[in-house]
């Protein structure tokens, strides 16, 4: 399974239109206090912008969401439903990602079997409530470190206000790509913001 060494992370079907067209191919739905309905209607509308340009969309905290509509993954938070629950429910076929905050938790999250790590917040940022303790640059060049002497070979996405002038630094700790919202998202043009990222990422590491 090819994990995308760029994912973006959006609430709106809207704001994934303007990333895919951009060139973006992974999309993670995320969405905050909204009723079950309204939450399934923005994720059937982003489902649709994703599979007009072949894109990947996994649904934020909710597995039973991501079965019903039939995306092709989900994304588990730490409070959210373990990983080996999620792929009872969902299967062998269904991509399955979590969230990490230190080496232990790749650790139990590579051993869960799931299909990649979000490990950060590399800085803050405003779009995540109740945020981890910051794992910053030193952090993710000593946890990439220690996941290679372990032999650990799971792909480990940085995430956590990350921007484009970030990306050549990060990669080199081993990261496998990146996740980002605001620096796509909140750009005066999130189109062109999304190829100056992929452009970014082929360039320091092509995958």
């Amino acid at each position: 399974m090819k994990i995308s060494n760029l994912h973006y992370i959006t609430t709106t079907p809207e704001a994934a239109e303007l990333a895919c067209q951009g060139g973006v191919r992974w999309v993670q739905l995320r969405v905050k206090n909204q009723p079950p309905a309204a939450w399934k209607q923005l994720a059937l509308e982003t489902q649709a912008v994703c599979r007009r340009y072949g894109a990947t969309l996994l649904i934020n905290d909710n597995p039973r969401l991501a079965q019903e509509i039939g995306a092709d993954g989900v994304h588990v938070g730490q409070a959210d439903m373990p990983p080996e629950e999620a792929r009872a429910m969902l299967g062998s076929q269904f991509i399955i990602g979590g969230t990490a905050n230190t080496l232990a938790d790749v650790q139990r999250l590579a051993a869960a079997g799931v299909d990649y790590v979000g490990l950060g917040p590399f800085r803050f940022t405003s779009t995540k409530e109740n945020l981890s303790p910051i794992v910053g640059l030193a952090g993710y060049e000593e946890i990439m470190r220690q996941c290679q002497a372990a032999g650990l070979n799971v792909p480990v996405i940085g995430i956590g206000g990350i921007v484009l002038a970030d990306v050549a630094a990060l990669l080199a700790t081993g990261l496998h790509g990146v996740a980002v919202a605001g620096a796509i998202g909140n750009a005066a043009d999130p189109t062109a913001a999304a190829h100056l990222m992929i452009r970014e990422l082929a360039a320091v590491n092509p995958i």
